[in-house]
């Protein structure tokens, strides 16, 4: 009865032999989704499903880390998932707010929250922020928490951050129209300081990023997962690596 769990681990042992060390990504960004149909899958309550997939968050990172990779985003409340029921709501920002505690709490990564936090109750933003802060000496892997995330509402953010600063040196609107650059925009995202990420996974089968890193990754590697998020193997993330170094990455060179 044995046999087949022994095979399984054999076959998860040699694909991650099998991963050349210098073709790993940096920066990896991971959507985060599935909880809901994989709760509803067993008769459960959308709750139950978000504390599961809470649950993966450590278990993923512990696969990530002996990796090499530097950066690890992931995608935990879109800010369209704001508008979803309020008792769903309440709970999954209770799970997220405890997800993120437990994150801190390890000493072992360096938490950035990312994403409009003003759109989240007053208390839940300050204890993230707070988390977050508490791990700003820890040298080890990266991970942002994208929680009130959205693509547009970050580049909007961007934009905004960027005039302002400008505007306090005494720039001009028509000179700024004049000079602005991607390079300034890129300065001012979430990520500023960190490598756009190389690849992008998406559990659940969605065949879509939906507005996720939508000016990082511009050239990301984009991997479509069948599983939810709560049955996310490291074998899953194993092949998603194993993919991403086969595929040949110019660049538009």
């Amino acid at each position: 009865m044995r046999l087949p769990h022994l095979l399984y681990g054999l076959y998860e042992r040699r694909l991650a032999a099998s991963l050349p060390a210098r073709q790993m990504p940096r920066h990896v960004g991971v959507i985060l989704d599935g909880n809901r149909r994989w709760a509803k899958s067993f008769g459960e309550p959308a709750h139950t499903g978000h504390r599961r997939g809470a649950d993966k968050i450590t278990e993923f990172l512990g696969w990530a880390e002996p990796l090499g990779i530097e950066v690890v985003t992931l995608w935990m409340l879109s800010t369209d998932n704001l508008a979803r029921p309020a008792d769903e709501l309440a709970n999954l920002l209770d799970i997220i707010r405890d997800a993120v505690d437990e994150l801190a709490e390890t000493g072992r990564w360096r938490l950035r929250v990312m994403g409009r936090l003003d759109l989240l109750p007053d208390d839940l933003a300050a204890a993230l922020k707070a988390a977050a802060d508490g791990t700003c000496d820890v040298d080890g892997l990266q991970v942002n928490v994208a929680i009130g995330y959205g693509g547009r509402h970050e580049i909007a953010d961007a934009v905004r951050s960027y005039l302002r600063q400008e505007a306090a040196g005494g720039a001009t609107l028509e000179e700024l129209a004049e000079r602005i650059d991607v390079d300034d925009i890129a300065a001012h995202l979430y990520t500023k300081g960190q490598p756009d990420p190389e690849l992008v996974i998406r559990t659940s089968g969605e065949l879509r990023v939906g507005g996720f890193l939508m000016w990082q990754s511009a050239h990301s590697e984009l991997y479509f997962c069948e599983a939810y998020w709560p049955d996310f193997r490291r074998v899953d993330f194993l092949r998603a690596l194993r993919d991403f170094s086969r595929r040949e990455r110019r660049l538009g060179r």
